[in-house]
């Protein structure tokens, strides 16, 4: 008789499966959008009306950026963690929740960026007063992300 040996792997350390990360960059995608547009209108507006046309406004399209980063950071950490497989649906719930806070913060900074742009191409050219608010939005997903790290069980 032949005895058929199961080989059983046990695999840790998949995390959220990169939910963090993912739903953290498609924020970081529509922000990064919403203020991109409105610095080409805002240049457009400038040049049209014998302005210069500010590159400052590269920095509020460039903010929801970091969210991305943010992002991959707790997918790291989540993963780090190394927690048993049979959590791997609340490590994928916690993920898609700290991602989905984390994109909010990216769409409403480019949609504050926007704004900004649209202020500055009008002439309000307070440009160190519409960083902070940005950094207030921002600070948003920092919360998120070092939070839901701090919570993290350890093993």
């Amino acid at each position: 008789m032949t005895s058929i040996a199961l080989i059983e792997t046990t695999v840790k350390g998949l995390g959220d499966m990169g939910m963090s990360l993912s739903i953290a960059a498609i924020g970081s995608a529509i922000g990064t959008g919403i203020a991109g547009m409105a610095a080409i209108g805002a240049w457009k507006k400038m040049i049209t009306n014998g302005e210069k046309a500010a590159t400052a406004l590269l920095i509020f399209v460039g903010a929801p950026l970091s969210q991305v980063i943010y992002g991959m950071i707790l997918k790291n950490a989540i993963a780090d963690a190394n927690l048993a497989p049979d959590s791997y649906f609340w490590q994928i719930l916690i993920g898609l929740f700290a991602g989905a806070a984390m994109a909010g913060s990216a769409i409403f900074q480019g949609k504050a960026g926007a704004r900004a742009c649209d202020a500055i191409a009008a002439g309000a050219n307070d440009t160190a007063k519409y960083i902070m608010i940005i950094g207030v939005v921002e600070t948003v997903a920092l919360f998120v992300m070092i939070f839901t790290m701090t919570g993290l069980p350890t093993v």
